[in-house]
């Protein structure tokens, strides 16, 4: 049921435009690095806010479909991705809530007395958050193949030194 939904038009357009940002970020960061990227996808395409020309988003954009098309499907993986910043804080906030929680008439005093538990805990789930988010990535919120997705344009949005594009995919 889950590939299903995932596989339904709308859901897997918004995927596929958000492996294509991710692929556009990895050239943009091989070319530019320390360049600030920030990127949204929806099923029209996706949205990048950067420093950088129109040239160069369209260059690594145009580069980027065509590596995603012969193979290179992990490029739609990215280790900054929302995807593994939002599974860091689910698993971090449930390890330190479950391990500090001791019931409505416990003192504060016990709590503090698990606090090292929490700092494990919660450390250990920030470790295994990166894994996973990749994983959620890989199998829920981003398609590394592009099958007929096609770059149709981009628009600047705004100019000046801090830029947002907007670019716009078709199948």
């Amino acid at each position: 049921m889950l590939d299903r939904l995932l596989s339904s038009p709308i859901l897997s357009r918004i995927r596929r435009n958000h492996g294509l940002e991710h692929a556009t970020i990895h050239m943009l960061s091989q070319r530019y690095p320390g360049t600030p990227l920030v990127g949204r996808s929806d099923a029209r395409g996706f949205f990048l806010y950067t420093q950088l020309p129109i040239e160069a988003v369209r260059q690594s954009t145009t580069e980027a479909l065509e590596r995603m098309r012969s193979g290179e499907h992990r490029l739609a993986i990215h280790p900054n991705c929302g995807t593994n910043f939002l599974t860091a804080g689910v698993l971090a906030t449930m390890a330190s809530y479950f391990s500090l929680y001791g019931g409505r008439d416990e003192r504060w005093q016990d709590r503090l007395a698990r606090l090292p538990l929490a700092v494990f805990v919660t450390s250990m789930a920030l470790i295994l958050a990166q894994p996973l988010g990749n994983a959620a990535q890989l199998h829920l919120t981003t398609q590394g193949d592009p099958e007929g997705l096609q770059l149709q344009a981009i628009v600047p949005l705004r100019r000046g030194r801090n830029k947002l594009y907007r670019i716009f995919t078709s199948d």
